[in-house]
């Protein structure tokens, strides 16, 4: 079995399946586990302009190519083709975060291969446990992925009783800081089971844009920020987008100080193995008195309010 992976998550959940030994080919994007995959031939790259870092001019790039009908990624399909995959990994959620499943079709039908093409649709906190089944049926291990559902189901679990009939503070997570865009799809549900009640976001819909005005009048307790595909640096360096509103004081959560820079990359931003994670990363920020795990301490940062 030679798998192919567009998808950074999928590539997580490959390699959790103990299937990193099949894997021959990942996208631009995918980083983790860095021993697996540093030597991987990269089979996608970003059409958007180089060296964009500002949140507004990636947004705004975004749009451009969105009103052009250009897409943002481009595959090397020569290097595809070469590969000659078995199965190939995708996802139909999101055209701003990775490789469209239609683009990864259209490619795969040009290959002598005729491989497998899964897209890995994570609606749903609950999607993940689809998805890690899909591709386990798709390599031959079912009975791999059943092992690590009950297992990651444990955590969960574990993560609820801990938070049970504790209060559950109003939370804001921001999935883009300029313009904000609150979060959606399975990262509710993690607030949820963390023992926080998200203001904006409800799971399965998708993120979308919200006025600061809107944000404002949910009273958030807590503000963390996620933006997309961001690490910790990344996000601690934005939070001076925020602070420049002339209304950021204004927020509950800004007066209590509970605002908080967290590792987007790789717990939120993609659904995989470190969504659990990120679950546990939540509910010991939002309750440090019930709940701890030493990722706090590499993946979340208290922001305090510049004077």
């Amino acid at each position: 079995m030679r798998i192919v992976s567009l998808l950074p998550g999928a590539t997580e959940l490959v390699c959790a399946l103990g299937l990193e030994d099949h894997l021959v080919g990942v996208s631009h994007e995918c980083d983790f586990p860095p021993e697996v995959v540093a030597s991987l031939p990269r089979l996608t790259r970003s059409a958007l302009p180089e060296g964009l870092t500002d949140p507004a001019a990636i947004d705004a790039a975004v749009r451009e190519k969105a009103r052009r009908g250009e897409p943002l990624y481009l595959i090397d399909e020569e290097r595809l083709a070469a590969l000659e995959p078995d199965l190939i990994l995708t996802q139909a959620l999101c055209e701003v975060c990775a490789v469209p499943a239609g683009q990864a079709l259209r490619a795969s039908q040009r290959l002598r291969s005729s491989p497998q093409v899964i897209g890995v649709n994570t609606y749903r906190l609950e999607d993940l446990f689809v998805a890690l089944r899909q591709i386990a049926e798709a390599a031959g291990v079912p009975e791999r992925a059943e092992g690590l559902i009950r297992e990651w189901r444990a955590r969960l679990a574990r993560v609820e009783a801990a938070v049970s009939g504790a209060p559950r503070p109003r939370v804001l997570l921001l999935e883009w800081l300029d313009p904000p865009f609150g979060c959606g799809h399975w990262v509710p549900k993690m607030v949820e089971i963390a023992g926080g009640t998200e203001v904006i976001g409800r799971p399965g819909e998708p993120s979308r844009r919200i006025r600061w005005e809107e944000a404002l009048e949910a009273e958030p307790e807590v503000i963390g920020l996620i933006p997309c595909g961001y690490r910790l640096p990344e996000v601690i360096a934005a939070r001076t987008l925020l602070e420049r509103l002339p209304f950021w004081r204004w927020f509950p959560a800004v007066r209590m100080g509970n605002v908080y820079a967290l590792e987007a990359s790789a717990y939120f931003s993609r659904p995989g193995p470190r969504t659990i994670d990120g679950v546990e990363l939540l509910a010991a920020v939002l309750h440090p008195d019930r709940f701890h795990t030493d990722l706090v301490d590499q993946a979340a940062c208290r922001l305090a309010m510049s004077e």
